[in-house]
C-alpha cells in the first residue's frame, strides 16, 4: 500500500479532494456554534459543517444517493447531506445524542412560529409555578454546584413545565433549547468536554428565561431553513446503537450505501458519555456514575482510558489477531505502553484502550463494508496520537484495517497540526501529531 502524507495543512489534496476551511469552525471542542442546525447543541465532537458539506460536494454523489455516518454525533453529516438532495443513515451510540440528531432530520410538527408559541407558553407556567426549594435539592450534586440557587430554580421550573406537557408536541424542541441553555448560565466553569462545578465564573447569560427563549428562537429559525416539502423524497434517520454489532445496521440495505462521510472517535480523546453528563443528570436521564456508564457508555468505542478494562483489552488482542500483523503491530505498541505506565507509578492505562479501540473500529469497518455498494467513497477524518509519548499512527492502522476487510486505501492526507493548545504543558511529549482525512472505496 502507497500512502502519502502531506505535511501541509493547507495543500490541496491531489485527488481533488478540498483542504480544510479557513474558518476552521467547529474546530475548538465540538461543532460549530453559529451554523444552523449545528448550533442547537454543541457535542464536543469536532466535525466542521462547512467542511463535510465540502467534502460531500467532492463526492459527486447523485440526488438522493444514500450516505451513511457510523459515528453520526448530531447528525452534522446527516443535516449536510440532506442539504445536498442526499439521502442519510447515521448510528449512534449515545442516546441522548441519538435523539437530538433525529430531531433535526424529521420534519417539525409546525411552524417555526408555533415553536415559539409554545416555548412562550413553557417559560409562562414556568414562572406562575416556580421550582420550590425541595425540588431542587433533589438535583444531583453536580448540577446544584453548576448553578446559584435563583438559576436552578428558573431552570428547573421551565423544565417542569416541559414535563407536564405545556410544549404540546413541540416537547423535544423545548427540551433541546433548554439543554442548550444549561452552560449558558452556568455560574461554574462547565466548558466542554470537562465540568468542574468548583471552579466559579461568570455566567454568559444572566437570566435562564430569556436564554431559552433565544435558543427556541435559534431553532425556529433553523427549521424554517428547510423546505420540508420537497425533501419529502429525501429520508434521514439515526439509529441509536453500537456501530460495531450488526442489529444496529438492520434498517439499511446489505450494499445500499453510495459514500460515508464520519469522523470516528480519536483514540485517546474524550469520554463523550462524561462529557454530557451535566445534561444527563439535570434532564435525569441518569442519576448516578454506574447508571452513565451501564445506560450511555455502554455501547460507544473505547477510546479513553475511562472506558477500559483489563478483560476486554485481552479479548480485544485475541481478537485483533486474525490480521496477522496488524496483531502484531498493536502487541509492540500495547507492550511499549505498559512500560511508560509501570514507570509513572500509577500511570494512566493506555495499554488497555489501544487493542480495544481497533478492535472496535474492525467490526464497525466489517460493517460498513457490507453495507457499501461496490466502488463506493468513504472519507474518514481522524488523528494520530501519542499517549506517553508512545506515537500511536491512528489513520495508518485504520487504513490497514480497511484493506484487510474489503476497501481500497486511496489517500492519507494531514489537514492541520493538533495539540498545540497543551504546548505550554511541560510534562506533555514532544511528538508533533496532526488531524488526517484518509480516503477509502469499497472493492
Amino acid at each position: 500500500m502507497n500512502i502519502q502524507v502531506s505535511e501541509s495543512s493547507t495543500t490541496t489534496l491531489s485527488t481533488g479532494l478540498p483542504a480544510e476551511p479557513a474558518s476552521g469552525r467547529g474546530r475548538s471542542h465540538g461543532t460549530s456554534g453559529t451554523e444552523p442546525f449545528d448550533r442547537w447543541f454543541r457535542y464536543p465532537a469536532g466535525f466542521a459543517s462547512d467542511y463535510v458539506s465540502m467534502l460531500l460536494e467532492h463526492l459527486a454523489l447523485p440526488t438522493g444517493s444514500m450516505v451513511v455516518d457510523p459515528f453520526a454525533g448530531s447528525a452534522v453529516t446527516g443535516t449536510a447531506a440532506r442539504r445536498a438532495g442526499l439521502s442519510f443513515f447515521g448510528i449512534e451510540a449515545h442516546p441522548l445524542i441519538a435523539e437530538l440528531a433525529n430531531l433535526k432530520l424529521k420534519k417539525p410538527p409546525g411552524s417555526p412560529a408555533a415553536f415559539l408559541r409554545a416555548a412562550s407558553i413553557v417559560v409562562d407556567a414556568a414562572k406562575k409555578s416556580r421550582a420550590t426549594g425541595s425540588l431542587i435539592n433533589a438535583e444531583v450534586d453536580l448540577t446544584r454546584r453548576c448553578f446559584t440557587p435563583d438559576v436552578l430554580a428558573d431552570l428547573c421550573s421551565i423544565r417542569e413545565a416541559i414535563l407536564d406537557r405545556k410544549a404540546g408536541v413541540w416537547g423535544k424542541y423545548a427540551k433541546w433549547a433548554l439543554l442548550a441553555t444549561l452552560r449558558d448560565v452556568a455560574s461554574a466553569r462547565v466548558g466542554w468536554p470537562y465540568q468542574r462545578p468548583g471552579q466559579a465564573r461568570q455566567p454568559k447569560y444572566a437570566d435562564a428565561y430569556s436564554r431559552f427563549l433565544q435558543r427556541a428562537n435559534l431553532i425556529s429559525e433553523d427549521i424554517g431553513l428547510v423546505d420540508w416539502k420537497s425533501s419529502i423524497d429525501v429520508s434521514a434517520f439515526v439509529t441509536q446503537g453500537d456501530a460495531r454489532r450488526k442489529r444496529a445496521w438492520k434498517r439499511l440495505d446489505s450494499g445500499g450505501a453510495h459514500g460515508c462521510v464520519a469522523s470516528p472517535p480519536y483514540l485517546n480523546n474524550f469520554d463523550y458519555a462524561d462529557a454530557t453528563r451535566l445534561e444527563l443528570y439535570f434532564w435525569g436521564e441518569v442519576s448516578s456514575w454506574a447508571e452513565m456508564v451501564t445506560n450511555v457508555r455502554s455501547d460507544m468505542v473505547t477510546a479513553t482510558t475511562q472506558q477500559s478494562s483489563v478483560g476486554a483489552a485481552s479479548d480485544a488482542s485475541q481478537r485483533l489477531s486474525r490480521f496477522a500483523e496488524i496483531g502484531s503491530e498493536v502487541d509492540e505498541l500495547v507492550e511499549a505502553l505498559k512500560i511508560q505506565r509501570t514507570q509513572r507509578g500509577r500511570g494512566k492505562e493506555y495499554d488497555r484502550v489501544v487493542p480495544d479501540y481497533f478492535d472496535a473500529i474492525s467490526e464497525v469497518l466489517e460493517n460498513l463494508a457490507a453495507a457499501m455498494h461496490p466502488g463506493s467513497p468513504v472519507v474518514w477524518l481522524i488523528g494520530d496520537s501519542a499517549p506517553y509519548g508512545v506515537y500511536i499512527d491512528t489513520p495508518a492502522i485504520i487504513g490497514r484495517i480497511a484493506e484487510q476487510v474489503g476497501f481500497t486505501v486511496e489517500r492519507d492526507e494531514a489537514l492541520r497540526r493538533r495539540g498545540q493548545r497543551w504546548a505550554t504543558n511541560k510534562t506533555r511529549h514532544d511528538v508533533q501529531l496532526s488531524e488526517r482525512l484518509i480516503l477509502f472505496r469499497r472493492g
